[in-house]
């Protein structure tokens, strides 16, 4: 059974080996895709589309 040392003392090599584990990636989630919309922009698609699909 390994001892417990706490974080701060560990050497800067163990340290930088404990945080890349903890970040591991994103798994399944694209970040690309988690962006906001822009509340300014122009949305051409939203605005009219609506109209189109009552009539």
């Amino acid at each position: 059974m390994k001892k417990f040392v706490p974080y701060e003392k560990l050497s800067k090599k163990e340290q930088k080996r404990l945080n890349l584990l903890k970040r591991a990636g994103w798994g399944n989630i694209n970040p690309v895709t988690r962006t906001v919309p822009d509340k300014k922009k122009y949305k051409r698609k939203e605005k009219y589309h609506s109209d189109y699909t009552e009539q």
